[in-house]
This record gives structure tokens, sequence and C-alpha cells, in this order.
């Protein structure tokens, strides 16, 4: 082949190469609401995830920490022509999944996803949405609150309408595990002496469901001197509630949780489409108790636990 012929080919071969690459390449929007130490850890371990799926993977972060400009940043994530819009946190799904209907959405470092409305089911979220949830499972806390309290055979649960639809299936799945499940509603929050009082009297221990509209900070304080002085042991939803005086939590790995959207994200870019992919629940779980509460409980936390304890509070 003549030296001008094949200098001609390889600038052909080139060209259409580079062209190739530029209709490759994905342009990924994330979606915040703040930046938080979660968030950003969150975001780190879902970019890595795609950039080593994609490696011609772009990315553009977008904030919605400011109320009332909704229309604004719709339209500034509409410019960038995003393949695939990636959320972090409620505020930032409900945000994304108003504006856009069409675009692919992973949601990550949320809350109850199908009680929110973001997902039909978990196994099955429909429409252009799934995504990396922070449900841990009733059964698995169950199996942790047993092991931490051997005795334990009746929990009680306080819930409003907010966190209803989780209370049926979280009896039957206490059932699987030899416990009986005691719920009470709260209506509002003059309800709750007389709710809580009636459960410490007749429950080995109180399991708590992440609802803002029980939990208020009052609500909170109230409910953690009252199991303290009755010497009943709570289940906290989070560190937080741990390190003000509940007995365990089971917190999440945010940049875990990120690698799980990172995932499903890389596989909606390869084709699949998002509303088939089920909703994952954390991976990996880190265990929180604290210590003088154990103390004045008189609770032994299992040296197992206790050695891979990601935090004591003392």
């Amino acid at each position: 082949m003549k030296p001008a012929l094949r200098h001609m080919l390889g600038g052909l071969v080139l060209a259409l190469c580079l062209s190739a690459a530029t209709v490759d390449a994905e342009t990924i929007a994330i979606v915040t609401s703040d930046s938080l130490t979660s968030t950003r850890r969150t975001i780190s371990g879902a970019r890595r995830v795609i950039s080593d799926a994609h490696k011609d993977a772009s990315f553009v972060e977008f904030s919605i920490a400011s109320p009332g400009q909704e229309d604004e940043l719709a339209a500034t994530i509409r410019e960038a022509k995003p393949d695939l819009i990636l959320t972090v946190g409620s505020r930032a799904t409900e945000f994304t999944q108003q504006y856009f209907s069409r675009t692919p959405i992973i949601f990550s470092a949320v809350l109850y996803p199908a009680i929110s409305g973001f997902v039909e089911t978990l196994a099955r979220p429909g429409r252009n949405i799934t995504g990396a949830s922070l449900n841990v499972s009733a059964q698995t806390q169950f199996m942790y609150f047993r092991e931490i309290v051997p005795d334990l055979k009746r929990i009680g649960v306080l819930y409003t309408e907010n966190t209803a639809p989780l209370i049926a299936p979280s009896k039957v799945l206490a059932e699987q595990e030899g416990l009986e499940l005691v719920p009470i509603k709260i209506s509002d929050e003059t309800e709750l002496p007389r709710a809580l009082d009636s459960l410490v009297r007749s429950v080995d221990g109180i399991w708590s469901v992440a609802d803002p509209r029980l939990f208020t900070p009052q609500a909170t304080k109230f409910i953690l001197m009252r199991t303290l002085k009755s010497g009943v042991p709570l289940m906290g939803f989070s560190r937080h509630v741990v390190a003000s005086g509940a007995l365990f939590a089971l917190d999440f790995d945010y940049k875990a949780i990120g690698r799980q959207a990172g995932r499903i994200a890389a596989e909606v870019l390869d084709g699949t489409s998002p509303g088939s992919i089920r909703v994952t629940a954390p991976d990996v779980i880190w265990f929180h108790y604290n210590e003088r509460t154990a103390k004045l409980l008189d609770v032994t936390v299992p040296d197992r636990l206790a050695a891979v304890a990601k935090e004591v509070y003392r």
C-alpha cells in the first residue's frame, strides 16, 4: 500500500474512532439538595463505579438548595442533555421525578421509596426510575435486636399515617423471627405520652421507624427519657438517636450506597430499562451502640457486635 493511501486510511480510521467516542460518551447529571459528608460520599461511590464501566462518561452536578428556583434549575439541567440523572436524597429525587419523565433517573440514599411514591414497588419500580435505598429490612433489624436482648418476645412500635404501610409486613417478619410486634398509631403529639406508657408496660423492647411526623426533636427527647426511665431498650433508626441515648441502631455506608447506585446506572446506560431493575437495600451495614445506655439497662452487647461497632457512644 502506498504511503499516501496508508496515511489517508489511517486518518479516516482515527476520525471514525473519535466520532464514535463522541457518540458513545454519556453525560450524567447529579442532582443533590445539600453538601453533607454523606452526600459527597454517595456521589464519590457512584462516580467511581460509573467511570470504571463507562470511561468516557462526564458528570455535571446541580444543587436544589435554593427553594423557588426549580423551573430554572430544570431548564439548566435540560440544557446539559443528560443521558441519565443520578439523585442523592429524597428532596432531589422528588424534584427530578417531577420535571423529568423520560430521562432515566437513578436515586440514591432514599428512605422508603415506595411509601414516598417514587416507585410502584421495590421489586418492579416501573416508569423511568429505580435506585439504591436506605431500607434495612425489618427482619434484619429484628435479628439484631434479639441478639442484643435474648429474652425479647414482644416489640413495640409507634407509627403515624406516614409509616402505616410498614406495619403489616413488619408484623409478618417479626412472627418469622418468633416475635410479636405491638404497634400503636399516633395521630398527633398529644397522644404520645399515653401510647408510650402503654408500650413500656407491655413490651420487652421498642423498635423505631424513621418517621419525621413522629420523631420531632421534642418527641424524640421524651421517648428517650421515658424508655430509659422504664428500663425498656429502644432501637434507634439512626446513629444520631443512639448518640442521644437509644441502645443501638443500624446505619449505612454512604459510599457503598453510591456504589450500588453506580452499578444500576451503568446497567441502565448499557440499555436496561430503569423500571425493571429492583431497588437495592444497603449491602454494608454499620452497627452503633450506646455503652452508657447498655449499662443503665443492664444489657450486655455481644462481643461479636461490640468488636465490629462503627461507633460506641459513652
